[in-house]
């Protein structure tokens, strides 16, 4: 029987932040002779080498936000609001692990009004559509909604080195309901990391 075909997801945004601050407590050691901090670029790269030893796919894409504003803040501006602010140190570093990632033969890409998100959750649709084998990497908890037969997300759990991951048969075990009912969870409870409230 031929192999399934292999696809890896990338929350470029949230393992970018993730890198960033797993080694935080390091930032002044991580700058490169032009002052650049590097941290999240060099965090970003060992989790990548990573997973892509242990998935060994066939094709893979990192998805990054394309801003602040998407379709959900024009239906309801408090959207993600009273969120700090991304540090300098971090967005500097953003377009370099682009820059690694073309370096790399890996595709990246954003969206005008998505978020990354958006993006994987669209391709990890099709591919599983497709019956490819699918894993998303992220630091999205929100992601896990996506787990099927053929997609596992693996999230990351401490730093970018340490994920758990989550098949239909974790979420019911870690939740108590299936994938295709954290939707509804979410709809009913509200989200305070996305600042949305729930049912009244």
């Amino acid at each position: 029987m031929a192999s399934k075909t292999k696809l890896l997801l990338v929350d470029g945004n949230s393992v970018a932040f993730r890198a960033f601050f797993a080694l935080y407590n390091q930032l002044d050691r991580f700058t490169n002779q032009d002052g650049l901090h590097t941290n999240a670029i060099y965090a970003f790269n060992n989790m990548l080498e990573i997973v892509l030893k242990a998935v060994q796919p066939d094709a893979a894409l990192v998805a990054f936000d394309a801003g602040k504003t998407t379709f959900r803040t024009a239906k309801y501006a408090d959207y993600k609001s009273g969120r700090a602010k991304t540090p300098s140190e971090l967005l500097e570093q953003l377009p370099y692990i682009k820059e690694l990632l073309d370096d790399m033969g890996i595709a990246h890409y954003e969206l005008k009004d998505y978020e990354a998100d958006d993006i994987i959750g669209t391709m990890a649709k099709r591919a599983d559509e497709a019956g490819w084998e699918t894993t998303i990497v992220t630091g999205d908890r929100d992601l896990t909604q996506l787990t099927t037969d053929r997609t596992t997300v693996q999230l990351t759990v401490k730093g970018v080195n340490e994920l758990e991951a989550y098949t239909p048969a974790h979420v019911k075990e870690k939740l108590g309901i299936t994938p295709a009912q954290i939707i509804d969870l979410k709809g009913l409870m509200g989200d305070t990391s996305d600042n949305y409230p729930g049912v009244t």
